[in-house]
């Protein structure tokens, strides 16, 4: 089976591999950011601490530094007005769950959203799109109950999902899409393709892809990335119908010298393209369906 290769997209510089990695993303607009902070010794008491956030964009690199960051384990993504949202994926009574930063650095606003966090995505306008795992879903956390949320960056609650004809509830939410017009959740059990406009519900397609972790929408066309087991780097190709996805091709997706997929990576879905970067390296590569 042919396969296709990802492209090197974008390296954190090497004056700031010293630091830890606590997470990194890429943002709507396409940039991409690592948040990091001072390795950690046995003397450094728990509680808030400073973090900075690394870009790199078409137009260089910069650092904004945060201050009194709360989050342990957190999530990333970019704010519209140069600022920051951090999350911790598990959030337990009395957390300071998420915070937001300005574009000094300083925190503004904490809030709740949800325990679970598989997928935390902000778009071009900064509203926050989270898509929880199952434990969120089927814990105590009312929040997390719906699988997918929309909530503006100051943390009001904009639209949850709710299942509309012909589809069923979350149990998970395996993959999570936030382009410039729309929102496109493949959730477990059903993986059907969601469609999200406006604050309606959503449209429902049917798919025959199981297990997928990452989908790239560009016009009729569709990607699917992942797979259980051996098809982690399956990628499926298909095409946007009125109800349905119908798979078009299948092939295997490498990484940019021909060597295998890693199996444990974190990948961002945003529009045409998908994201890829190996767990605890600091390169992303992509590949975007629409030069394929």
């Amino acid at each position: 089976m042919r396969s296709e290769r990802l492209t090197p997209y974008a390296r954190l510089p090497r004056a700031y591999r010293d630091l830890t990695l606590l997470h990194s993303t890429i943002d709507a607009f396409g940039r991409a950011h690592w948040l990091l902070r001072e390795r950690e010794s046995a003397e450094q008491p728990p509680g808030p601490y400073d973090a900075m956030v690394v870009t790199v964009a078409d137009e260089g690199c910069h650092e904004t530094r945060l201050s009194s960051v709360l989050p342990r384990f957190p999530r990333i993504d970019s704010l519209p007005d140069g600022g920051f949202v951090l999350a911790d994926s598990r959030c337990r009574e009395g957390d300071d769950q998420v915070q937001v930063f300005d574009a000094l650095g300083r925190p503004t606003w904490t809030y709740l959203v949800g325990d679970a966090i598989e997928h935390l995505l902000t778009d071009e306008s900064g509203d926050l799109w989270v898509g929880y795992f199952d434990e969120g879903i089927f814990g105590d956390d009312p929040l997390s109950a719906a699988g997918v949320r929309r909530w503006s960056s100051t943390g009001e609650p904009l639209w949850a999902y709710s299942p509309p004809p012909g589809a069923d509830w979350i149990a998970e939410c395996y993959a999570l899409n936030v382009d410039v017009r729309a929102a496109w959740v493949y959730p477990y059990t059903q993986f059907a393709l969601l469609e999200v406009r406006g604050d309606g519900p959503p449209r429902v397609r049917t798919t025959s892809v199981k297990g997928a972790t990452g989908v790239a929408v560009h016009g009729e066309r569709v990607a699917f990335l992942g797979g259980y087991r051996k098809d982690g780097d399956r990628l499926v190709m298909a095409s946007l119908t009125d109800s349905s996805v119908e798979t078009v091709s299948t092939t295997r997706l490498a990484c940019a010298d021909g060597s295998p997929l890693p199996a444990r990576r974190h990948v961002v879905s945003r529009g045409p393209r998908l994201y890829v970067r190996e767990r605890r390296k600091t390169e992303w590569a992509v590949l975007d369906i629409g030069e394929l």
